[in-house]
């Protein structure tokens, strides 16, 4: 059996990113928040449901049946709807610091999520999640069979509790200055590179980030022609990426 803290990973832009794996421990304790607040979700609707059939009267074998579908609804869409509306994280997974991501770093869809959270039915077997955990702690990316047959991957969030991954950084350079920079000989490809160094810095350690910040800006801080020497490797990225942003 092979264990693996962390996996690295190319973007399509070609930033390489190391993504921190989480452990069985941390997707427990994620699985019994989201557990507790569905729980108390079922436990509403069923109080609901019996004042509703206390004062009506027949239709119990439809109330039941519907019961059922909004209960199966409950514990299948909570974590899809979460997953995808709220970049991979449902609020057992934000509370422990953790989301969901596809296999190749991107955000989790649609059609993954409901795949990944479809195949928990098979996972939970044949109790206690015991087919899940012992995926879990075979695979190479802590993936559970939801996991694998989606794609997808938990992962830890390595950013500050103030800190806003996946969001580009204001320039540090006023827009007029940036005017008078001539970065015709950035290519498209180039800034798309920046820009998922910058949206994604906080997934790396600080010496990845160091690393690749000062690697990418040193790459293209030679072709760009303005006054720019004074700025840091981030700083000049996030100032290379609004003066190309302002000429499109």
């Amino acid at each position: 059996m092979r264990y693996e803290e962390s996996v690295s990973i190319s973007t399509p832009e070609g930033v390489a990113i190391d993504l921190a794996l989480a452990g069985i421990g941390s997707r427990f304790v994620a699985g019994l928040v989201d557990g507790l607040i569905k729980g108390v979700a079922i436990l509403i609707l069923f109080l609901a449901t019996v004042t509703l059939s206390s004062v009506t009267e027949g239709g119990g074998a439809l109330m039941a049946a519907l019961v059922a579908i909004i209960i199966f609804l409950i514990t299948i869409a909570y974590d899809i709807l979460f997953e995808v509306l709220a970049s991979g994280r449902t609020p057992g997974k934000r509370m422990n610091g953790l989301r969901v991501v596809r296999d190749n770093g991107q955000p989790v869809t649609f059609v993954a999520s409901s795949v990944r959270n479809l195949m928990r039915l098979v996972d939970i077997l044949p109790f206690g999640y015991m087919v899940g955990a012992v995926s879990v702690l075979a695979t190479a990316r802590n993936q559970r069979l939801g996991d694998l047959a989606a794609g997808t991957m938990v992962v830890r969030d390595r950013r500050g509790r103030h800190e806003t991954p996946w969001a580009m950084p204001p320039s540090p350079v006023p827009s007029r200055v940036l005017q008078t920079w001539d970065v015709s000989a950035i290519s498209g490809e180039e800034v798309a590179a920046a820009r998922a160094f910058l949206a994604r810095r906080y997934d790396l350690t600080w010496e990845a980030r160091r690393q690749l910040g000062e690697d990418l800006s040193t790459a293209l801080r030679a072709r760009v022609a303005g006054g720019h020497s004074h700025l840091g490797p981030e700083d000049f990225l996030a100032a290379l990426v609004a003066a190309k942003a302002a000429r499109t």
